[in-house]
């Protein structure tokens, strides 16, 4: 008579496997942790005051219906470029500054972002107005 012993299931987990490939990992990370180069970060000393332009901004207003503003003169679409191209020739390192009215559309502002960006104006950010 032979005799057959029933295998019971192993209700638990082997955790040895997972603790070697941790250990492995983090002898890596020691490893390589030193040889990364940190970037470096020039913070601003106390008292030092920022350095602003001196060059006030080319301002473009978005108004309702499309509607375009440069420096408070209206303008069509067409001759934005144009204008844009000549106040930065003047002064090369003023920047351009979009404001827009409450109620604008947000693709009319970003259309017109995105047309300064493609025909290479470079310097192109949004102007906020502070909460009251």
């Amino acid at each position: 008579m032979s005799r057959t012993r029933k295998r019971r299931m192993m209700n638990q987990i082997n955790v040895v496997p997972y603790i070697d490939v941790t250990l492995v990992l983090l002898v890596i990370f020691m490893v390589t942790a030193p040889m990364t180069n940190p970037g470096v970060v020039d913070l601003p000393k106390v008292g030092q005051t920022l350095k602003q332009s001196q060059v006030p901004p080319v301002v473009l207003t978005v108004k309702l219906n499309n509607k375009i503003e440069l420096d408070n003169q209206p303008m069509e679409r067409d001759q934005l470029l144009l204008a844009v191209r000549q106040a930065l020739i003047k002064t090369p390192e003023r920047s351009v500054v979009i404001a827009a009215d409450k109620n604008v559309k947000y693709d009319d502002v970003i259309g017109v972002m995105d047309l300064l960006k493609q025909n290479k104006v470079d310097k192109v950010g949004l102007l906020l107005s502070p909460a009251r």
